[in-house]
């Protein structure tokens, strides 16, 4: 089944062009099912980008999905038009009565800045408390698995003495989980952070917390939570083939010092295209998310929550 997303969304056009399956409205009212609906909090600054990245990877899924796009509105931003705010996305306060089978919760341009320093902090705790009583499982990426681990655990971000920056092997540690199925035993993943969680700050807080990917040199890339379904992703499994390339140009361009991205451009020459070495593993990824929530939530939405 496709993704059913606005047919006006920037996102639609590019999907079609990729081969993902998207349908309108209209075509998904004709179906007798019921879609798993997932919510994407949007922190990043290039949302149409981010966007077509989740979407892409959850359009993938053979269910039918639709897609909310939300926002915090305690902060505007600054790099993507109101009008397409307007248009496509809905403020949490709009949304906070409503229940999802999954709710996405990205990175943001806020690593460094301790986190009840950011503008937006109270509003993310209490999207955070929301999580446990109104989504089934939460996939929460970068930043945000840094803030939600924080807020759930206190376990607490240190600062890299460099970017975090390229592309790393890591290790499957628990080739049992569901979220793990068809994943290498080895496998490359980028990465593109200032901050990082160490393992022994993970496991000072319990048993609950299960790290199931890890970098011997960027270390915790993914921890599990059983109590309240939830996923915190460290890196960007979902990046574009020139992510990384796009951030390390700006900066370049900017005069801002930065080291060029580990392992990501062919013989290390950034005039050579980069090769996705991730792609299968992203897929593999949300389509094992994706599959574990529609086998585990409950039929009707209200149930979400209670059971």
């Amino acid at each position: 089944m496709p993704i059913k997303i606005p047919d006006t969304l920037p996102a639609f056009d590019t999907l079609v062009s990729e081969g993902v399956r998207v349908m309108t409205e209209t075509a998904a009212i004709r179906q007798d099912i019921r879609p798993l609906q997932i919510g994407l909090l949007n922190l990043m600054p290039n949302k149409i980008r981010t966007e077509i990245q989740m979407a892409r990877l959850v359009g993938a899924s053979p269910l039918q999905v639709e897609f909310t796009l939300v926002r915090v509105g305690g902060h505007t931003p600054r790099n993507t038009s109101a009008e397409h705010l307007l248009s496509f996305y809905r403020t949490w306060e709009e949304i906070r009565d409503r229940k999802f089978d999954g709710f996405i919760i990205t990175g943001a341009p806020v690593e460094t800045i301790p986190y009840e320093d950011v503008t937006y902090w109270s509003e993310m705790q209490s999207i955070f408390d929301w999580t446990t009583t109104h989504v089934h499982s939460t996939l929460n990426i970068c930043w945000g698995a840094m803030a939600a681990i924080y807020h759930f655990h206190g376990v607490p971000k240190h600062l890299l003495k460099e970017k975090g920056f390229g592309v790393y092997r890591h290790r499957n540690l628990k080739p049992s989980s569901v979220y793990l199925n068809g994943f290498s035993d080895d496998f490359q993943i980028p990465v593109s952070r200032w901050t990082e969680v160490r393992r022994a700050d993970i496991e000072q807080r319990g048993p609950g917390l299960e790290i199931l990917m890890e970098s011997d040199e960027m270390g915790v890339c993914l921890v599990h939570e059983k109590k309240g379904n939830r996923l915190y992703m460290f890196n960007h499994v979902e990046y574009d083939s020139t992510s990384l390339g796009e951030e390390y140009f700006r900066d370049v361009n900017a005069g801002v010092p930065i080291r060029m991205p580990h392992d990501y451009f062919p013989h290390n020459d950034p005039a050579l295209t980069p090769l996705n070495r991730w792609r299968s593993h992203a897929h593999l990824f949300f389509g094992n998310w994706i599959n574990e929530i529609y086998q585990q939530t409950p039929y009707e939405l209200d149930r979400i929550g209670l059971e």
